[in-house]
């Protein structure tokens, strides 16, 4: 399948300050569904602030294991239930999120990766792993949204893998989380430029 001028511009245009890419079996599946350009400009969005996060995760805490290529790929798919449900991009509404996880796993992605289409909006469940706080933490973040419980659940997990103090762990992620916040119009402003209808 040819991808629309639109989507294409979406998945590949440079933007300042530069996004990374999406993973290619990502743009691969975008493509495929026909994805409207907003969805897709979304989903690179938030990689790249998921990506932000997760290298700072590294860097803080090296001794720390989670799976961050996960992270990535939960932050590039985690709305792509909207794909089907295309009056959420500018609407209400949690019906994508089960039609998400079902969709990759009809395109086969396993469950540990299609999960996060359904988990992303749910991070305050009973076993919710580190990886699923960070993909939630990164689609709240990107517009500048901040969700204190959220972070504070990440902030928990940070401090009892690195034994630091509390208001020590919180104080870095508020470091990182207010940086990513100060370019959150612009990335606003990509998504807005991109039409949910190609």
């Amino acid at each position: 399948m040819v991808a629309s001028a639109a989507l294409v511009r979406a998945l590949r245009a440079d933007v300042e300050p530069p996004l990374r890419s999406l993973p290619e079996r990502v743009v691969d599946l975008l493509v495929a569904l026909d994805c409207p350009p907003r969805l897709a400009a979304h989903l690179r969005l938030v990689h790249d602030v998921a990506a932000r996060i997760a290298d700072w995760v590294e860097r803080r805490h090296p001794g720390l294991r989670f799976d961050g290529d996960a992270v990535l790929f939960g932050a590039a798919t985690h709305d792509i239930g909207k794909a089907l449900h295309v009056a959420e991009l500018s609407g209400p509404g949690s019906a994508h999120e089960a039609s998400g996880r079902d969709l990759l796993l009809r395109h086969g992605f396993g469950e540990t990766l299609a999960r996060f289409a359904a988990t992303h909006a749910s991070w305050d469940g009973p076993g919710v792993a580190l990886e699923d706080l960070l993909v939630s933490l990164a689609d709240k973040v990107w517009k500048g949204k901040r969700v204190a419980e959220l972070e504070d659940l990440v902030v928990a997990r940070l401090a009892e893998a690195s034994g630091r103090a509390v208001w020590e762990e919180f104080a870095a992620l508020d470091d990182l989380l207010t940086g990513i916040g100060e370019t959150a119009d612009r990335r606003l402003a990509f998504q807005a430029a991109h039409p949910v209808h190609a």
